[in-house]
């Protein structure tokens, strides 16, 4: 029974952490339906009056971007702001041959009056963060706007963000990201819905009651002396923005989030790069757990209800840790639930937190309809799609957990780039781009092996037992095998 009970002990642990998480979902929903009543009436510049016009850098770092350099330098030539009070700041790390063509470019860009430099380094210590570090030391601007290679921001993006900052409080502000590609693929349609949830019912729910929120690496615009005052970029985890958004805030400093102000980007539409830009991402917010948590515990200008969802938020990718340990114990869990009747009790309890999934699903509808509308037709689209993201984002657990485990235990790795591929329709294709991978990784064949693992899963269910089996984890397990599946061959096609 000592077998038994760890099993149950370790599965327990998981599904609570997972029950408490989907509570801070829900709390953040309640906040976010507040905050679409209330009108914002901040304070703003007053951009017509060219004595209120502040001076503003934009920051590009960028590294081996053949395919998109020419669409982003294209379109921030547009935006809309006084020629005199703008400066743009091309921070190339590339090693490539768009090094080359990215100069050519900014040489005829500058011929057109627009004041615009192209700053490189000799090598890539502190990877992007290293760059916008030192881009910041020549930086003119008053206030730092950066963007990322595949962003593609409106011309009068700089008129709906600047004027913020006329409360000396604020150090940052972040806009929503939006999604030119959303429907070319069924993965581009899960990672915009996974995107949406965070850049609506998280994002606003924080911020409306002054919580922790991250200013989100680009499509956002920071006060400099607040960057400097909060010690400046850093390059010790592999998300750089997010380190940087808690040391500016455990310092006292606002962030504004512009929900209505849409920064339209390009999501990745091949499995491979979406695993490099999840593996950074989840990673990161590990490294940035063992980093910050303990300042959040301790800062003394915080309230307790801040530091819960402070710390929630950055255990937000120990959740995948968390869903692959009670993948992995659920068909154990089958077993031993049939095996032991003087546990019922226990189980009839642990079946009350499948109201996590209840609660999820009842948050991220609020975000779709937000986005696409409501009415029966939608609500029937809306179910599909949930179960659909449900399945695969549980497909790329083992994936994300290895990159959760790495974070916190301080395992070093290089920031990996995430390929970009210029593609916004259904015509574009990705096939040929130099940058892709095409060695199949040990974590392909283990993902092969779990779909394997929960098929078992579903086959348990009609064995276990002499009641003629139990079918109360078959959902779950589907989603699993769906999920794994859909990873392990999206990863080998998109190798050819």
């Amino acid at each position: 029974m000592v077998i038994e009970y760890t099993v149950i002990t370790i599965y327990t642990i998981a599904l609570l952490i997972i029950f408490a998480y989907s509570l801070s979902q829900l709390n953040l929903l309640f906040n976010y339906l507040r905050a679409q009543r209330k009108k914002d009436t901040s304070p703003k510049f007053d951009l017509s009056d060219p004595e209120q016009v502040p001076y503003i850098t934009i920051q590009l770092p960028v590294y081996n971007e053949m395919y998109v350099m020419e669409r982003l330098l294209d379109n921030i030539a547009l935006l809309d702001y006084p020629s005199d009070k703008l400066e743009i700041q091309v921070l190339d790390d590339s090693t490539d041959e768009s090094l080359q063509t990215t100069k050519e470019h900014i040489e005829r860009l500058q011929k057109t009056g627009l004041d615009i430099k192209h700053v490189t380094r000799t090598d890539r210590s502190g990877f992007k963060a290293g760059a916008l570090k030192e881009g910041l030391i020549e930086a003119k601007g008053e206030f730092i706007a950066i963007f990322d290679a595949d962003f593609l921001p409106e011309p009068n993006w700089l008129q709906r963000t600047v004027p913020y900052f006329i409360d000396r409080n604020i150090g940052v502000v972040q806009t929503r990201w939006g999604h030119i590609n959303r429907d070319y693929s069924l993965l581009t349609k899960v990672q915009a819905f996974a995107l949406d949830a965070h850049f609506t019912l998280e994002q606003v729910g924080r911020n409306s009651k002054g919580h922790f929120i991250n200013f989100n690496g680009t499509a956002g615009l920071w006060r400099k002396q607040c960057i400097l005052d909060a010690g400046n970029w850093e390059g010790d985890t592999l998300t750089e923005d997010l380190d940087l958004s808690y040391r500016a805030q455990l310092k006292n400093w606002k962030f504004k989030y512009l929900e209505d102000v849409e920064t339209p980007a390009e999501l990745p539409v091949v499995i491979s790069a979406a695993r490099s830009q999840q593996f950074r991402w989840n990673k990161g917010g590990a490294e940035n757990f063992q980093k910050m948590a303990s300042r959040v515990l301790k800062s003394k200008n915080m309230s307790a209800k801040t530091k819960f969802h402070g710390i929630l938020h950055l255990l937000n990718s120990t959740m995948f840790l968390n869903v692959l340990i009670v993948g992995l114990l659920s068909i154990p869990m089958l077993y031993i639930k049939n095996e032991y009747a003087h546990l019922k009790t226990y189980f009839i309890v642990m079946s009350f937190f499948v109201a996590s999934t209840l609660i999820f699903f009842v948050c991220y509808w609020f975000m779709f309809k937000n986005i696409y509308g409501g009415g029966f037709k939608q609500f029937i689209r809306y179910i599909g799609m949930f179960f659909t993201f449900f399945s695969i984002a549980m497909g790329f657990s083992l994936h994300n957990s290895i990159a959760v485990i790495e974070g916190h235990i301080g395992k070093r790795s290089e920031f990996v780039r995430t390929p970009k591929f210029n593609i916004s329709t259904l015509k574009d294709s990705w096939k040929g781009n130099k940058y892709l991978k095409k060695k199949v990784s040990l974590h392909v064949i283990l993902e092969g092996i779990l779909m394997l693992y929960f098929a078992f899963g579903m086959y348990s269910a009609f064995v276990v037992g002499d009641q003629g089996g139990d079918f109360g984890l078959f959902p779950f397990h589907l989603m699993l095998f769906i999920g794994f599946g859909f990873v392990f061959f999206k990863s080998l096609t998109s190798k050819v």
